[in-house]
C-alpha cells in the first residue's frame, strides 16, 4: 500500500494530504522535529525526530521508496526521494521528477550564489494561494493513483517507523 510521507514542519497542506489519503485508505506520516499537534485519525501518524538541522529530511530520505509519495518543498530532500523511486510533490502540487530535479537544484544553487554576491537582493517568492492548494489536492490524488501498482513490492523499511 502506498504511504504519504509529509515533511511537516512548515507544510501548509497537512490537512489536504489527510483528506486525499482518506479516499485511498493510505497512511500518512507527518515527520517533524516537534511542535506539531498530534492528528487524531486512524490513517495519520506523527513521527517526531531528534532536534537538529535536517533530521526530519534524513528520516524521510531513509524511508522513502517506490510506491511512496513524499510531500516537501526541500529540494535536496526531493532529489534523494526521487532517486529512491518515490513520487515527490511540492506543496503547490508541482511534481519533482528525474527529468526536472537536476535543473531545480541547479537553479536553487545559482540563486543562493546570487544572493550571497548581493546581500541587498530580495527574494521574489509569491505567497501560497488557494489555487496552490487545489493544484496540490489534484496532484496528490493523481500520485496516489499512479503509486498503487508500485506499492506492492515496497516498504521493507517500514519496520523503522
Amino acid at each position: 500500500m502506498s504511504r504519504v510521507l509529509v515533511d511537516a514542519d512548515a507544510c501548509p497542506v497537512k490537512a489536504e494530504a489527510l483528506r486525499v489519503v482518506e479516499r485511498h485508505g493510505a497512511p500518512v506520516l507527518y515527520v517533524a522535529n516537534g511542535g506539531l499537534r498530534p492528528v487524531d485519525h486512524p490513517l495519520a501518524r506523527m513521527v517526531y525526530v531528534a532536534q537538529g538541522p535536517d533530521e526530519a529530511d534524513k528520516w524521510i530520505a531513509d524511508q522513502a521508496g517506490p510506491g511512496d509519495v513524499v510531500v516537501t518543498a526541500d529540494l535536496p530532500l526531493a532529489a534523494k526521494c526521487v532517486a529512491a523511486g518515490a513520487a515527490v510533490l511540492n506543496h503547490n502540487g508541482e511534481a519533482f521528477t528525474p527529468a526536472n530535479i537536476g535543473e531545480r537544484l541547479a537553479t536553487r544553487d545559482l540563486m543562493a550564489d546570487l544572493r550571497a554576491a548581493d546581500p541587498f537582493r530580495q527574494g521574489s517568492g509569491r505567497g501560497f494561494a488557494k489555487a496552490d492548494r487545489t493544484r496540490f489536492l489534484d496532484a496528490l490524488e493523481r500520485a496516489l493513483r499512479a503509486a498503487r501498482p508500485a506499492a506492492g513490492a515496497s516498504h521493507g523499511r517500514d519496520s523503522k517507523g
